[in-house]
Order: C-alpha cells, then sequence, then structure tokens
C-alpha cells in the first residue's frame, strides 16, 4: 500500500492514511500492511502545513507492487500533473489495485483522467470548483466517500479515515476494521453525509431578489407555524402564481423547499442545543409530527434526528 504526495503535505490527510495502514498492530493479533510513502522522485524533500518539511524515500515506481494508491491531498488549482504520475495510476489500474483519495486528493485522479464516467464524491467546499474545471464528473457532494469501480473517492479530511477503514472491512473484514477504529477511538462507520457538517443551506438569493428579503426574514421567524404559498403570495401583494416565479428568481428554489431546509436548519440547532423531545422539535420547527421531521431530516442530512443529536449535542457529557 501507498501514500502518493507531492507539492505540499497535508499532514492531517497523510496521517490518515498513515494511522490506518502504517501503524504496526500486529501485537494486537492485527494483520501487518507493507506500507510506504512515494513521491514523484525519490529522495524528494516536501514542505509541510506549519513549516515542516517531510523527506520522502520513495518514488514512483513504488506503486508498482501496491495493490492501493492513497492520494491524500493534492493541489486543487489548474497545476500541470508532474510527468509519469497519471501514466503510474492507470498503469496501477489495469493491474487490478485500487486508488482511493482524501479530500483535495480528486483533483489529481480528475486531472489524469481517472473519474471519466465514474461517480465520486469530494469536501462540500471543493465541489463547485471540481465540476467547474471538470464538468463532466458525476459528483455526488453529500456523500462521505463513493466506491465506483476501482476508485474509492472521498470528503473532507475525517471522512478520510470512513475511506480508510472500508477498505479494510472491504478486504479483511468488519472484525478487523473495528478493531482499527478502536484503537483510533473513531466510529467504525458513521451515519449519514455531509450535510450534517454544512451549517449553510445550499440556495442562495440572487441580487434581484432583495424585495423579497423582509418576507423571507417573516418565514425565518415564524418556521413553527403552517405556512402556505397562499399566505406568502397574499403577504407579498401578489398573485400565487407570480410569487412562486419570483421566489424562484430570488432563491434558486420553491417556497415549500425553502421552508423545509430551513426548518431543519433550526431542528439541527435544537438538536445540538437544547434537550427537547423529538416530538417538541418537530412542533417548534413547524414539521408537527415526529415522523415528518424524521422523514424530511433523513433525506436532507442522511441521517435520523437522534443520531444526530449522538453526534453533535452540545449537552451531552
Amino acid at each position: 500500500m501507498v501514500a502518493l504526495v507531492d507539492r505540499r503535505i497535508h499532514p492531517f490527510e497523510l496521517g490518515v492514511v498513515c494511522e490506518v495502514f502504517g501503524l504496526d498492530r500486529t501485537a494486537d493479533g492485527l494483520p501487518a500492511f507493507d506500507f510506504a510513502i512515494c513521491a514523484a522522485g525519490a529522495g524528494t524533500v516536501l514542505p509541510a502545513l506549519g513549516g515542516a518539511c517531510l523527506h520522502v524515500s520513495h518514488g514512483l515506481d513504488r506503486i508498482a507492487s501496491a495493490d492501493l494508491v492513497v492520494v491524500p491531498a493534492w493541489e486543487s488549482g489548474d497545476v500541470a500533473v508532474p510527468g509519469g504520475v497519471s501514466a503510474v495510476l492507470r498503469e496501477a489500474l489495469d493491474r487490478g489495485a485500487t486508488v482511493l483519495s482524501v479530500c483535495s486528493g480528486v483533483f489529481l485522479l480528475a486531472a489524469s483522467g481517472l473519474l471519466d464516467n465514474r461517480r465520486i464524491t469530494c469536501h462540500w467546499h471543493d465541489a463547485e470548483t471540481l465540476v467547474r474545471r471538470f464538468p463532466g464528473l458525476r459528483v455526488e457532494p453529500d456523500r462521505l466517500y463513493v466506491h465506483d469501480g476501482p476508485i474509492i473517492t472521498s470528503a473532507g479530511t475525517a471522512a478520510g479515515i470512513d475511506a480508510c477503514l472500508y477498505v479494510v472491512r472491504l478486504e479483511l473484514g468488519a472484525q478487523v476494521a473495528n478493531a482499527i477504529a478502536r484503537r483510533m477511538v473513531v466510529p467504525p462507520h458513521r451515519d449519514g453525509g455531509q450535510s450534517q457538517y454544512i451549517r449553510t443551506p445550499v440556495p442562495r438569493r440572487a441580487g434581484d431578489g432583495d424585495d423579497l428579503a423582509p418576507l423571507l426574514a417573516w418565514m425565518q421567524a415564524h418556521l413553527h407555524h403552517q405556512i402556505t404559498i397562499d399566505d406568502l403570495a397574499e403577504r407579498a401583494h401578489m398573485s400565487p402564481r407570480t410569487f412562486a416565479r419570483r421566489f424562484a428568481v430570488a432563491t434558486g428554489t420553491t417556497p415549500q423547499r425553502w421552508l423545509i431546509r430551513h426548518r431543519i436548519l433550526l431542528s439541527q440547532e435544537l438538536l445540538e442545543e437544547d434537550d427537547l423531545t423529538i416530538d417538541e422539535i418537530a412542533r417548534k420547527t413547524g414539521f408537527g409530527t415526529a415522523d415528518l421531521l424524521r422523514h424530511h431530516f433523513s433525506r436532507q442530512v442522511g441521517t435520523t434526528p437522534g443520531a444526530y443529536r449522538r453526534t453533535f449535542s452540545l449537552r451531552a457529557t
């Protein structure tokens, strides 16, 4: 197994890979991995964040014997791929190896032409940049990791842990993956997707929708009420059809979807900061019933309200 690095080291992303595959845990009865770090040139000294440097002993030839190649992070800007890197990655795939990217490592795979016609994911912050640079990609930005054929792509830094443990579970079984997770003091599998970690609503108002700003503020303050499009149209002094059209231009979505999204955001805050029951949160957020809250929460966030509270509650001991 090989971690491929270049240009600038991202210590956390590389550390995740080293933690899962690089530590000798044979004393605990766990298998050892033949692990190495390589770069485009053997003996390269690469800068790391914070002023540190890393001396990389192995060159690209080390990949020839690897059955797993991990790219911990990469340059997300429009920079050239170092000579020989794309070819060696293609050769690894051709002989049956698996290639895994962590966070911005997906940019190297995309620049090398390895992601065409594949489902992938990346950090939610990089999704727009990735699609803009590589418009043909099939990005699923809410996923923690995506496995499509011989390529696995993962989202932000911590999602690299999920993806690496997934590889261990896939190849060596759940018992080994769970044992490594216990040693790392992390869950062997996390529920949900990246939506749990994105606090800003996806739809954003267009510049010509400022005349609806007072109405949006009123909607935000009255999420606990039952609100219909006819109510909103009357408040905006428009016909329902005109209002729906103007609202879509201003927000990029429908009134119903806007309300659901902001009610979900409010429910996330209450789950994090309060000890209200799910039924009480459903009433305070305008969903009315716990079942309806669970339905929309699972669709939007990718996990249940209870699981979200266990992960993010600020009141948990």
